[in-house]
């Protein structure tokens, strides 16, 4: 027998006992793989669960500007505490500020034209008031006294008119002084800075943005927005206990305080961020509220959220479920 003979039946073989091997194995039971994290259960018998989301006491507060621009600087950071009025950030205000000198001289010269027409209208009333009174009416023709008085109404009438260019030019003045002050964005509200998504050199644009340019919130307290299905928005009831909890970890969860329900019925909004996202479901939006410290939360971070509901009577015979 040659040395092929002996080999192939030696593979075949050891072919046939691969075969049995991967059969065994392939017939024994793997154990499940274990979740990372075990998702929340329901601390009531009857419930209604939703996707809860993080929100300021204030709410979100987005920050814009009304006058577009060239960022100047920015005075502020994440995490800054804020007060009411404080300086957020500002828009580059040198044409502003030209356009300001210009109208200071404007104002400066209507202003010297005032008192010019001022100091005409006193002199043409001396001139009146000497032949207005004059007993002898010889001593001055007719036709003197009412040149004389029409001269005094003539630089009434330009006295009142370089005051009303006076009144133009400050309000002018004062115009574009609020446009430079309105240049410095300044928080409306006590808060904290949670987001900056500006740079100096940047351009801001105005209007509402998809993007604000500084978020800002009220971190004392946090209020928890919750989803709840148009479908069991019927078994809500205000004032019932809630559960908020981590996702991620079931074991850090909340009590929370009822706030207020927003009544009317929303599309669902929603959480990818996908443009192509369909919403075919409408929900009832029922704020919460709960410490700060109770929980490592974050503004904008998903929660588990289970409300409880009054247990159902059964039906009645004959009615269905």
């Amino acid at each position: 027998m040659n040395t092929a003979s002996r080999i192939l039946p030696l593979a075949a073989a050891a072919g046939l006992a691969l075969a049995i091997f991967v059969a065994v194995q392939a017939e024994q039971e793997r154990p499940p793989a274990q979740p990372i994290a075990h998702p929340a259960q329901a601390p009531y018998a009857s419930y209604i669960g939703g996707a809860g989301l993080v929100e300021a006491s204030s709410n979100n507060v987005g920050i814009g500007t009304a006058i577009p621009g060239i960022v100047k600087s920015v005075a502020v950071k994440v995490g800054d505490h804020l007060q009411a009025g404080a300086a957020l950030f500002e828009i580059d205000d040198r044409e502003l500020r030209a356009d300001l000198q210009v109208k200071q001289a404007s104002l400066d010269k209507a202003v010297a034209a005032l008192h010019e027409a001022q100091a005409a209208l006193a002199d043409a009333d001396a001139q009146y008031a000497l032949v207005r009174d004059a007993e002898d009416g010889r001593a001055v023709s007719r036709d003197e006294v009412q040149k004389r008085k029409h001269a005094a109404l003539l630089a009434a009438a330009k006295r009142d008119s370089a005051r009303a260019e006076t009144g133009v030019a400050r309000s002018q003045r004062n115009a574009t002084q609020s446009a430079l002050e309105r240049l410095v964005v300044r928080a409306p509200l006590a808060a904290e800075v949670l987001q900056v998504n500006l740079r100096p050199g940047e351009y801001a644009p105005a209007g509402a943005l998809a993007t604000p340019l500084v978020m800002l919130g009220n971190l004392e307290r946090l209020y928890i927005r919750v989803n709840i299905d148009e479908n069991d928005a019927w078994r809500f009831r205000a004032g019932t206990r809630a559960q908020a909890y981590l996702r991620g970890n079931s074991e850090l969860t909340a009590a929370l305080n009822f706030v207020r329900v927003e009544p009317y019925v929303t599309p669902k909004q929603s959480l990818t961020g996908s443009s192509t996202e369909r919403v075919d479901t409408r929900v009832l939006q029922v704020i919460y509220s709960f410490e700060r410290g109770s929980l490592p939360a974050y503004v904008g971070q998903q929660m588990d959220v289970f409300i409880e509901t009054p247990e159902q009577p059964p039906p009645a015979p004959g009615v269905p479920r």
